[in-house]
């Protein structure tokens, strides 16, 4: 015979039930599909929402999001991920300029997808990495998010002024070869990068989740984004990377994420396992 659940139990479940349909409800009314986001991540960021808005219950959340668009797109912020830094994890950099460069020197033209790209910051840290490093001509950016509005802040290329000391030590522990402000303008509180770093940049939207290969590309980058995402989500996101990827392209993944236990762990070589950097050999 079952036991009755305790209280904390049947609200822990009934609070699942009302995520699960909040999550139904915003992919068939609106096609974001956030149904394989880990469980526990999806539920801190809704509860953010929902004490932001003055609500008390996710049933409420969902009343709001379906009949207003307009909360549907604050929720977007909270639900798509955007903690980024320019040279976010320097050694990252410095392993790329010194094992994956002189792989693309070898290639004609270069195309680099970054997905989940946010609000830029890394797509202008490796725009300079591949200008400093003369491979920008002949290189191609594809900076790829679920949110519109973090696509719009990355092409206006404005990032806070008082960022930018932060930045500087990133850069220079990068491998930067030249003084970091001569990328950007001051202006009142914000640097304005240079908009060249941007002349060989598509910005897109693109849904990692629902939405399919676009192109053939030598190198993705998708740092610390498939962490929020549950083992079956990953796989499937694993799978569109594969087909996108050339053969003897380069994957790089987040310092949380890994290759490990994938159906596609067998298809690279591991080039740097510390910065996660694979290449597709099969």
């Amino acid at each position: 015979m079952k036991l009755p659940d305790t209280p904390d139990t049947y609200a822990a479940e009934l609070e699942k039930i009302e995520i699960e349909l909040l999550m139904e409800g915003v992919y068939r009314h609106y096609g974001f599909d956030f149904r394989s986001y880990a469980y526990a991540s999806l539920k801190r960021r809704l509860w953010k929402r929902i004490e932001a808005e003055g609500l008390g219950t996710i049933s409420g959340l969902q009343e709001r999001v379906l009949h207003d668009p307009a909360m549907m797109e604050r929720l977007l912020l909270d639900l798509s991920i955007n903690v980024t830094a320019m040279y976010r994890d320097p050694s990252f950099y410095m392993a790329f300029r010194t094992q994956v460069v002189p792989l693309l020197r070898t290639y004609p033209f270069i195309r680099v997808w970054h997905a989940g790209c946010s609000t830029g910051e890394e797509v202008y840290s490796m725009a300079i990495l591949l200008e400093e490093e003369g491979l920008y001509e002949r290189a191609r950016i594809y900076a790829t998010d679920i949110n519109e509005v973090v696509l719009q802040r990355a092409k206006a290329g404005i990032f806070p002024l008082e960022k930018m000391q932060e930045y500087t030590q990133n850069y220079l522990r990068a491998g930067g070869t030249k003084s970091f402000s001569e990328y950007y303008t001051a202006m009142y509180d914000g640097a304005l990068f240079d908009s060249s770093l941007t002349r060989n940049v598509v910005f897109s939207q693109h849904n990692l989740v629902t939405d399919g290969s676009f192109s053939e590309f030598n190198v993705i980058l998708c740092r610390n984004v498939l962490i929020y995402f549950d083992r079956s989500l990953q796989n499937r996101v694993h799978g569109l990377f594969y087909d996108s990827l050339a053969m003897f392209g380069i994957l790089a993944l987040g310092s949380k994420e890994s290759l490990k236990l994938t159906r596609y762990e067998e298809a690279y070589d591991v080039l740097n396992a510390k910065e996660k950097i694979y290449r597709k050999v099969r």
